[in-house]
């Protein structure tokens, strides 16, 4: 049982996608304890946009993630989910995390994994059905990998393990994806998979903000881009914003000359 091609891929973005501003930082600042995360963040996510979110290890790419999803201690500022409060408009929000933060031990099949995103319309501590997994199993064929359904999560190869995470992601259907660093770790096919699966969670009326760390490939996969050390060093198309002064700014002497000159040519 395969599911519409638009519903598949996102339902919800034509018919309830009203707003036009999927996600806002105002004023934003977070720190752990004595260690500042993110300083007065003022960002706005285009609708309809592929945003890269870019930066050093430790700029706090990964917290702004998580911040949209109050999972990190704010100390002032907001964030704006389609122009309300983030529980107000947790249903129109799929996360993808970092693989290193899962668990993949987990006795899960990649079935039992997708249909983890699905929890929405099965509701809490009621069965899986028939149904339910017949629809996870709809996702797995998007991405490929239909015939993984059955192996269990920690047999599977790190490109394999991050196409069923997507396609959890996938089921949770959204108007706004957010995704760590979903091309980590992964073969070139896998790559291209992710690569058009945005492009059709775009053309289906819905946002994707993504942490990426391939600076060569920003130009190639996203059409804006956020550049991000603790604070906001600038944001826009990416054409306007990957150029030697913002990468410098952000970077410093963890890229050289040389590296930051041939990524801005590149475009």
């Amino acid at each position: 049982m395969t599911p519409p091609r638009r519903a598949t891929l996102n339902s919800s973005a034509s018919n309830s996608n009203t707003a036009t501003t999927p996600l806002a930082f105002r004023s934003l600042t977070v720190s752990y304890g004595a260690k500042l995360a993110l300083w007065d963040l003022n960002v706005t996510v285009q609708n309809k946009s592929l945003m890269a979110v870019i930066g050093p290890n430790g700029g706090g790419k990964s917290t702004m993630i998580k911040s949209v999803l109050g999972l990190t201690p704010v100390i002032s500022g907001d964030v704006l989910v389609f122009d309300t409060s983030v529980k107000n408009a947790r249903k129109r929000v799929a996360y993808m995390p970092q693989r290193t933060s899962v668990n993949w031990d987990f006795p899960a099949s990649a079935e039992d994994v997708v249909a983890m995103g699905l929890y929405r319309k099965i509701g809490w501590c009621r069965p899986v059905r028939r149904r339910h997994r017949d629809a996870a199993r709809a996702f797995l064929d998007r991405l490929g990998i239909s015939n993984l359904a059955d192996q269990q999560i920690g047999q599977l190869s790190g490109g394999q393990q991050q196409r069923v995470f997507l396609a959890r992601t996938l089921a949770q259907d959204a108007d706004l994806y957010l995704m760590d660093e979903p091309f980590a770790g992964i073969d070139a096919a896998t790559e291209r998979v992710i690569v058009d699966l945005f492009h059709d969670i775009r053309a289906n009326g819905a946002t994707v903000l993504c942490v990426h760390h391939d600076l060569q490939t920003v130009r190639d996969y996203f059409d804006h881009a956020l550049v991000l050390n603790t604070r906001a060093i600038a944001s826009g198309p990416v054409n306007v914003v990957i150029n030697e002064e913002n990468l410098q700014s952000a970077y410093g002497g963890r890229l050289a000359a040389n590296e930051i000159r041939a990524i801005t040519k590149a475009g």
